[in-house]
């Protein structure tokens, strides 16, 4: 489990296998079979180099994600230990589905999610961008808003969005188990 408040920015320096440097991020604690989440995706951690670690990354993984195929800033967290404070909300590092940046106004971010998606998602509710724990101001059909405070726009990969980019979504964690609860789906 994961919280959605990014620890550092690492920089993916290989693809196969996938490796990532982050000084940053402090792996005094992390041993090989933990987890770390990158760009909003658990991922389990193969080794640990001088200056960061590998995981390894499947072909569907790359499939329904974004910004892991190939070099760039990344945001990382590590795993929840139990007793850790829980800053933003209840992230698994699923990713549910790849959104796209509709537009993008100082720090208002409007994001098009896909459409079997959209119910998850509400007003003042959580949602999970790149990683990142935010809360949704607007919903409008399958787009939403976001309003990005500068503390996140500084420490995160955020403030590089733009217009028609992509970016991992993780809709809130409680409402996929309300639906499944349910009688009748929604």
């Amino acid at each position: 489990m994961f919280t959605g408040i990014v620890q550092a920015v690492g920089k993916i320096v290989r693809v196969a296998p996938l490796e990532i440097q982050c000084p940053g991020l402090g792996l005094a604690d992390v041993a090989v079979g933990d987890s770390i989440a990158v760009q909003g995706v658990c991922l389990t951690v193969t080794s640990l180099t001088g200056k960061g670690f590998t995981a390894d990354i499947s072909v569907e993984t790359l499939r329904l994600t974004s910004g892991l195929d190939r070099p760039g800033e990344v945001n990382l967290e590590k795993s929840l230990a139990l007793g850790d404070a829980l800053g933003g909300h209840l992230v698994s590092g699923h990713v549910d589905g790849v959104g796209e940046v509709v537009s993008r106004d100082s720090g208002v971010v409007r994001l098009r999610l896909p459409g079997e998606l959209a119910k998850y998602v509400a007003r003042k509710g959580s949602i999970c961008v790149d990683g990142v724990s935010l809360t949704v101001n607007r919903v409008d059909g399958d787009v939403f808003e976001v309003n990005l405070i500068p503390h996140t726009l500084e420490v995160t990969t955020l403030g590089r969005l733009q217009k028609g980019g992509r970016v991992n979504l993780e809709v809130d964690l409680i409402a996929r188990y309300v639906e499944r609860m349910l009688p009748h789906p929604l």
